[in-house]
């Protein structure tokens, strides 16, 4: 029964992902076509660190982000908490908790929110300010379930919402990832494969929509200020198609080394590569290094480096640390802080 299930999973997953991957092949990059780009950004220091080669490997929290498959790992309860220090001054912070229900698989929650600030109106008459200020705000709440069919295969489930806000208008969207984890009968070896933000399109709305026109400006005597809305359109989310593979060449009682390697097929992009390697020395210090989006024509992304600390307390109490930079060519480098809390 169960071998069933697999196959038949497996069926829809990759017949699901060619079809996304055929839709949206092109010889135009499409950057900058999709709603909510932080949908996009890596979550998790130790991923990020590794050149966001991750999908292979999604054996923490932050799984719910990479491939909600690797939540069936867990064990017990877990709580991340990542904080993203991005351009332009802007910064993400993103939160993340599982619980383990034994035979019944994992269930798992996060929250991404952005911290912009307070930024000054401006117009054409007051360049200096009209007294008003404005922000905006990014944010996505998921639930996320994974289940190990066998001991070797898993699959996961991410139902999210999606939100954005800017100024007195938004927008929001229902999305959901899917992802897949198997542990080949070659020693070392996980084949991966993830779907992100499959939902429905975004389209902005609010009062800033609302103006006054004319709609004959070359008459006199006739109503020139008639409210109006002026018309927005819809755009798709980021949806990202992933394949991943995650080989640990070196695994002993004190030394483990991973190397990992994915390939990406964004819908608002060309397709790249992002490959790292983690080094793990006692289950204490974790050593990282990666290059994300490998092949990508004019990518400001390359080289990411990290490192892990892990300390044990009161036996079965895990407490972690991580931190992880990321090279972004002509616009800020980018640093992310995690703490892991797991019990």
């Amino acid at each position: 029964m169960k071998k069933k299930i697999i196959l038949t999973s497996l069926l829809i997953i990759f017949v699901s992902s060619s079809i996304f991957a055929q839709q949206f092949i092109s010889d135009v990059s499409k950057k900058g076509t999709t709603a909510a780009p932080f949908l996009s950004i890596s979550q998790g220091a130790r991923a990020s660190g590794m050149g966001s080669a991750f999908v292979g490997i999604a054996d923490d929290q932050s799984a719910i982000y990479w491939n909600p498959a690797g939540l069936a790992k867990l064990k017990g309860v877990g709580v991340l908490f990542d904080h993203t220090q991005w351009f332009a001054d802007i910064s993400y912070n993103f939160v993340a908790a599982t619980y383990n229900l034994g035979d019944l698989g994992t269930i798992g929650l996060s929250v991404t929110a952005s911290n912009i600030g307070e930024m000054k109106v401006t117009t054409i008459e007051e360049p200096n300010g009209t007294g008003e200020t404005f922000s905006a705000a990014d944010a996505a709440f998921s639930i996320a379930y994974a289940l190990n069919l066998t001991d070797n295969f898993s699959i996961g489930f991410n139902p999210k919402f999606v939100y954005q806000t800017l100024w007195k208008m938004s927008a929001s969207a229902f999305a959901i990832d899917l992802g897949i984890q198997y542990v080949t009968p070659f020693d070392g070896i996980i084949l991966a494969m993830s779907v992100s933000n499959f939902g429905t399109k975004m389209q902005m709305l609010g009062n800033s929509n609302l103006v006054l026109h004319d709609l004959d400006p070359y008459s006199t005597g006739n109503n020139d200020k008639i409210p109006a809305y002026l018309e927005t359109e819809q755009w798709a989310l980021p949806l990202n198609f992933r394949v991943g593979v995650a080989y640990d060449p070196i695994n002993t009682e004190n030394q483990k080394l991973i190397i990992a390697l994915d390939a990406a097929h964004p819908n608002d992009n060309y397709e790249s590569i992002n490959v790292g390697a983690e080094y793990n020395y006692n289950d204490f210090l974790f050593l990282r290094g990666g290059y994300k989006s490998l092949f990508l024509k004019d990518s400001e992304e390359s080289f990411a480096l990290g490192f892990g600390l892990k300390q044990l307390l009161l036996g079965n109490v895990a407490v972690k640390f991580d931190y992880a930079y990321q090279a972004f060519g002509r616009l800020s480098d980018i640093q992310k802080f995690t703490i892991s809390i797991t019990f």
